[in-house]
Parts: C-alpha cells; sequence; structure tokens
C-alpha cells in the first residue's frame, strides 16, 4: 500500500500539467485507463463504465503484490486472507449494487431457467468468491514455493546448460509474465461475474 500511495502521489504531480498530446508517462497512464475503460464497457455496456475505477484499482494491487514476491517479500497475494478479502469486497459490491439497479428483478433470475434450480443457483454463487480467491493464493503459494526451490538451486550453482542462463533469472523473467497473467485473469472474471449480475438486474 505504501509503494502505490508513492506511485498515486508522482502520478498526481506529474497529470498536474496536463498536456493535450500526451507524452512519456502522460501516454502510459492514460493508455492503461483507456484500455480499463474499454474493456469494461465492452463488458458491461457504457452504462456501467463506472466500475472501471474499482476494476483498475484491484488490477493494481493485485499486480504490485505478486511483484513484490520478487523483491524477497512475502507476496500478500500469496496469504488466503488477502485474496479471500478482495473477492469478499467484490462479491458484496457485485450483490449490492445488483439489488440497487434491478430490485425485485436481480432476484427473479436466480430463478431462472426454472424455479427449482433456485438452491443450486445460489450455491453457485456463493462458490463464485471462493474460487477465485483459491486460485489467485494457489497460484502465488506454488509460485513463490517454486521460486524458493530455484534459489536454492542456484545457491549450489545449477544453471540451464543449454542456455547458459541461471536458472533463477529465468523463472523470475517467466515468473513475472505469470503473475501479471494471474491479475489479469483475477480482474477480468470478476467483471465477468459482474456483467451476469447485471444481465439478471436488467432483466
Amino acid at each position: 500500500m505504501a509503494a502505490l500511495i508513492i506511485i498515486a502521489l508522482i502520478l498526481r504531480a506529474k497529470m498536474k500539467n496536463y498536456k493535450y498530446k500526451p507524452e512519456g508517462l502522460q501516454n502510459v497512464v492514460e493508455m492503461a485507463i483507456e484500455s480499463m475503460h474499454s474493456f469494461v464497457v465492452g463488458s458491461m455496456t457504457e452504462k456501467y463504465a463506472y466500475f472501471g475505477n474499482w476494476f483498475f484499482g484491484v488490477f493494481v494491487f493485485i499486480l504490485v503484490s505478486n511483484l513484490s514476491g520478487l523483491l524477497g517479500l512475502r507476496a500478500p497475494t500469496a496469504d488466503f486472507c488477502t485474496t479471500a478479502a478482495i473477492t469478499l469486497a467484490t462479491f458484496v459490491m457485485i450483490h449490492f449494487m445488483g439489488i440497487k439497479t434491478g430490485k425485485g428483478g436481480y432476484f427473479k433470475g436466480y430463478l431462472e431457467p426454472v424455479p427449482v434450480l433456485l438452491p443450486i443457483n445460489i450455491i453457485s454463487e456463493l462458490a463464485t468468491p471462493i474460487s477465485l480467491s483459491f486460485r489467485l493464493f494457489g497460484n502465488m503459494y506454488a509460485g513463490e514455493l517454486i521460486f524458493v526451490l530455484i534459489a536454492v538451486m542456484y545457491s549450489a550453482n545449477v544453471a540451464i546448460a543449454a542456455l547458459g542462463i541461471p536458472l533463477h533469472l529465468a523463472w523470475a523473467i517467466f515468473h513475472i509474465l505469470i503473475i501479471t497473467l494471474q491479475a489479469f485473469i483475477f480482474m477480468m472474471l470478476t467483471v465477468v461475474y459482474l456483467s451476469i449480475a447485471y444481465n439478471k438486474a436488467d432483466h
């Protein structure tokens, strides 16, 4: 959180001198925000574009948390308490906004396609935050264990013989790709679940 606050303050200071034709850091920030906006609008229509702020914040938090593991720290997302808190907050937001927007129509969606499936639909909804939290936690915890094992192997001067690249460096590069992908997948799935909830409310 300290890292995110510092980054936010730096970006705020940089963005004070807004330019009509963005360049450098401003261009990168605008591209990231516009990409998230387009993704949310494409999934949920312009009506719910304001959710892009939440999902962008979740994505950045998870990404920075994942990357902190490369600095020798324990990644927050390798702790189930963190992933459970994020998914629980998203779960509550999804259903609160679904009820607020759709009112009675939201609950009606649980009776489709036939009322007898109500218990199964409820179980399916409750399984959503559990599966999301365990997916991210499991991937990050396993990744940290592998990273530790590779560090031990590197201490014994183990390297990729064919490429001549130290094993820990090769894994670090691969790990960066994986943890970035994990942050994106988590964010993408929450957008999909929110879109499903709002489709229930709209119908």
